[in-house]
This record gives C-alpha cells, structure tokens and sequence, in this order.
C-alpha cells in the first residue's frame, strides 16, 4: 500500500467557507437569511432570551423567603449512638464514626430507636425524648457550648452597635 492510495475517512471533511460567491453555494446571505438580529455581525442573544417576551424567570410568582436566622441542626438518633461501643460522645467522636459531616456545626440528637447505654453525650441540642432516654439508661445529656451561636450572636450584636452609631444625633 502506497501512502498516496490512502483515503481520508468519510467523517473528516473541510468545513463550508460562507460567504464566498453565489456559485460556491454560501454567498450572499451566506445562510443567514435576511436582515434580523441573527443576520448582523457579532450578533448574540443569550440563551434563555425570548425575543423581549417578559422571560420565564420572571413570569414565574416569587414565593416565600429565606431566613437568615435559622440554625441548621446536623440530627443523630440515639439508636445510632447506641451501635457505638464507647463511654463518652462528643463531636468529634460523631465525626470520625461518619454520623456527621462537621463537627464545628450544630449537633442535635434525636430519640428515633432503642437506647441503653450508660453514655456521657455532648451535643448542642436534644429532643426530650432523647433527654428521657439517655437519662433512664443512666447516661448525662451534656449541651454544648456551641461556636456557631457564638459567632450569630457576635454578628447580631455588631450589626445593632453600627444601627446605634448611624441614628445617634439624628432628628
């Protein structure tokens, strides 16, 4: 086989150049159509516009809100922690046994499932079912003092001294 009998594969082929005369089959409007928007040079829409319709994303109601006060709590039922074979449980343990993702985050232990261990836990909130069981089994409820409320609070309390210094001597 010699290297000029080789045939380029059927799907390479050479782009249509537009634009070149009415003859080479892209001249004139070079498969624009007439005039319009798409028919200019450097014309580009983006893709969710609909022609100056009033757009979908603001035809659409907007409902609700979020509130930026809200605490997320990460949530541990007591029958989890009732499969782990220790004498005291605090964030970090959660966090190296994969009950929660962060344990800089809130904790709240739920009372979902059987317990009855003599366990000391650590957490930043608990449901009064798990209170109840933890304490009948014998074991302390400890809440922890937690970073994040710390922090939320910090916040509340420089947002409300910038209000006092904005307003003060205005009538």
């Amino acid at each position: 086989m010699e290297e000029y009998t080789i045939k380029k594969p059927d799907s390479i082929k050479k782009r249509k150049r537009v634009g070149t005369g009415p003859s080479a089959g892209g001249g004139k409007t070079a498969g624009r159509g007439h005039k319009g928007q798409k028919a200019r040079s450097g014309s580009r829409y983006r893709a969710w516009f609909e022609g100056g319709q009033m757009p979908l994303q603001r035809r659409v109601p907007k409902r609700g809100f979020n509130n930026i006060f809200k605490k997320y709590y990460q949530i541990v039922n007591v029958e989890q922690l009732n499969k782990l074979e220790l004498n005291e449980i605090n964030p970090e343990v959660l966090f190296k046994k994969g009950l929660v993702k962060d344990p800089l985050q809130l904790i709240k232990i739920l009372g979902n499932g059987d317990f009855n261990k003599s366990v000391k836990i650590t957490a930043d909130s608990f449901s009064v079912s798990a209170m109840g069981k933890i304490k009948s089994a014998g074991g302390e409820a400890i809440i922890r003092k937690s970073t994040v409320e710390k922090n939320t609070v910090r916040k509340n309390i420089v947002k409300k001294n910038i209000v006092k210094k904005n307003t003060v001597g205005k009538k």
